[in-house]
């Protein structure tokens, strides 16, 4: 049974930094595609960011790249996403997510945490 733990989340001022964290248990970690995405109040879910189980490749929203920056550590089966110069509009509930191989969509999804940006 996979797990997926987020945690890192709060409230932070325009223009400040989170990182974010997602600890991963019940199978092996590495190997497995990890991603981010976010739901704010009233939209729809949307991608934030993906990394490759070695941790070589990553993907990003367009709009999203240069600010925050996905990374992994399988040594202590963890993924992060850290955030930067924040605005308002990053406000949202962020997921953590991972999929079996040769599958489009992501199978197993943590509980979330939510981030605030105030102006």
């Amino acid at each position: 049974q996979v797990q997926l733990v987020e945690s890192g989340g709060g409230l932070v001022q325009a223009g400040g930094s989170l990182r974010l964290s997602c600890a991963a248990s019940g199978r092996t970690f590495s190997g497995y595609r990890m991603a981010w995405f976010r739901q704010a109040p009233g939209k729809e879910r949307e991608f934030v960011a993906a990394i490759s189980g070695s941790g070589a490749n990553t993907y990003y929203k367009d709009s999203l790249k240069g600010r925050f920056i996905i990374s992994r550590d399988n040594a202590k089966n963890t993924v992060y996403l850290q955030m930067n110069s924040l605005k308002p509009e990053d406000t949202a509930v962020y997921y953590c997510a991972t999929r079996d191989p040769g599958v489009v969509d992501y199978d197993y999804w943590g509980q979330g945490t939510q981030v605030t940006v105030s102006s």
